[in-house]
């Protein structure tokens, strides 16, 4: 039997309802690459406040597997199935994954907007700061200081925080 190099890629999984933490430690024990995107929040009880650690995206977790694990992940209790693209399971670009775990790296970055000739639908690509690289379809300016990126496969708008003097038009 010929010795096949197996080609790894990323994809994103839908999992039940606050399973996510969960999903992605049986992922864990089960020796798959997983990335779980968690932000902190700060939390309101009647008695008390909290910093609890939430899915950045809920009902999602990320695995980078080859086609060898593709069935053993859908085995997993609380996993529903892969996001799909066209009839096949969506592979998520390295770069699309490195980005979320640039943003929740980020402490804070500071931010400048500029109405600067972008518009909404437009594409725009953040070219410096902890960002740059970055490209997504503008929807709006989230107040004066974020605006609302929507970045595929996923087909999530994710709140960037960039000064608008690092954006510009996209043209591919």
């Amino acid at each position: 039997m010929e010795n096949q190099k197996l080609s790894y890629n990323w994809y994103a999984i839908r999992v039940k309802s606050r399973s996510e933490k969960k999903v992605y430690s049986d992922l864990i024990e089960q020796e798959i690459e997983a990335y779980l995107p968690l932000q902190r929040k700060l939390r309101q009880w009647s008695d008390r406040k909290k910093w609890i650690e939430m899915p950045l995206i809920s009902g999602y977790v990320f695995v980078y597997i080859s086609r060898k694990e593709y069935e053993s992940v859908l085995r997993i209790y609380n996993v529903v199935c892969y996001v799909y693209f066209e009839g096949k399971a969506a592979i998520i670009r390295d770069a699309d994954i490195n980005l979320l775990k640039r943003m929740l790296g980020q402490v804070e970055v500071e931010l400048e907007i500029t109405l600067e000739q972008l518009k909404p639908g437009q594409m725009v690509e953040i070219i410096s700061g902890p960002l740059c690289g970055v490209i997504g379809e503008l929807i709006n300016f989230q107040g004066k200081n974020k605006v609302a990126l929507r970045i595929q496969p996923l087909g999530y708008t994710v709140l960037v925080e960039a000064p608008g003097k690092n954006l510009i038009p996209h043209n591919p």
